[in-house]
């Protein structure tokens, strides 16, 4: 029998790391990324850890901060540190769906002509939609619909888009005449809603003493699309007590006005609650942020300090709470203090 030539040679099939190697990759994966994004990212580690969980959970994120904060920055260096295709989308008031999602074009060739689809700046990894509150609900709907379906549909023809998808759509605070504010059935579709906050003096005097003096440093990829896929899945193989998830749901459930043990607070203050979307998210959270802590379980904390980005964009406050000046994070923090936590070994 001949043998097979070298060029004909089947290749060896991929390695699949084990989930212990998975497990050892995110336990250690906090440090060697915050070491990292160090070099251009001046504070901000809360944000950056809650940025962190949603990416490995699979979710998106709403940024809300006051501009000049670094958030574009932000976001390219954590798809370097990923070695993800990163493209941002500056979102205005005559921005069309086919602007970020693609058109078909008319190819000629000879005597042929066919249709051709041109893929629009939401083919990447890591999308950044800036201002998203910017542009009319039309093309919101747009975005919106290829975050929860992971693929554009353009005359029938579905394209998907390519794997890990992860966007991260900013709002500003502070100017919101002439803003479409996104409803509260398509704010349900970003896991957190991460808000970024002035630097203290010390760290913003370093970011001013980086940013004028010499070039920025390049970043190294710690990690590529394939271990994201992975740190999916391997997120949602952690135990989580069983008394935990239904402490989630408890949560979720306080936030709703009007149902059978609200708390009074809530009834006074709230028009809408957070839907159970918000208890799945805060499950999934806390097994990511377990893992970066290195655990391989989560505990109460987990799920605690996550229900600040989980719920505060699912709770419509009503006119009282306004006229009172009360805020969605006030509130959750009072909601945090008066659900029962359960007793778990």
């Amino acid at each position: 029998m001949n043998a097979t030539p070298e060029s004909e040679a089947v290749p060896a099939p991929p390695v699949v790391p084990t989930d212990a190697e998975v497990f050892q990759r995110l336990a250690t994966g906090r440090a060697r990324i915050a070491t990292e994004l160090g070099k251009v990212i001046i504070g901000q580690r809360e944000v950056i850890d809650q940025i962190l969980i949603a990416l490995f959970a699979g979710g998106h994120c709403l940024i809300t901060g006051a501009p000049g904060l670094a958030k574009t920055l932000l976001v390219k260096s954590i798809a370097s540190v990923f070695d993800l295709k990163f493209q941002r989308i500056q979102f205005t008031p005559d921005l069309m769906p086919a602007d970020i999602t693609g058109t078909e074009i008319l190819q000629t060739s000879g005597d042929e002509r066919r249709m051709q689809f041109v893929p629009g700046p939401i083919f990447a990894q890591i999308v950044l939609a800036d201002e998203i509150n910017r542009t009319p609900p039309k093309t919101q709907a747009a975005l919106l619909e290829a975050m929860q379906e992971h693929q554009v549909t353009a005359a029938g023809v579905r394209h998907p888009l390519q794997e890990p998808f992860f966007v991260l759509a900013t709002q500003n605070p502070i100017e919101m005449e002439g803003t479409y504010p996104l409803p509260e059935a398509q704010l349900d579709r970003f896991m957190f809603n991460v808000v970024m906050e002035y630097l203290p003096a010390a760290d913003e005097a370093e970011v001013v003493a980086r940013t004028t003096s010499g070039a920025a440093p390049k970043l190294q990829p710690l990690y590529h699309g394939g271990d994201v896929l992975r740190f999916h899945e391997f997120v949602r193989k952690v135990p989580i007590d069983p008394a935990l998830i239904r402490y989630a749901v408890d949560l979720a459930a306080a936030s709703r006005p009007n149902q059978p043990g609200t708390p009074e607070f809530v009834n006074e203050s709230v028009s809408w609650g957070a839907g159970t979307r918000a208890a799945q998210f805060l499950v999934l959270g806390a097994k990511a942020r377990a893992l970066l802590a290195g655990r391989a379980h989560v505990i109460l904390e987990d799920l605690q300090t996550l229900a600040l980005p989980v719920l505060r964009h699912r709770i419509l406050l009503n006119y009282r709470a306004d006229a009172q000046g009360l805020k969605p994070d006030a509130l959750v923090r009072k909601l945090v203090e008066s659900v029962r936590p359960p007793a778990v070994g």
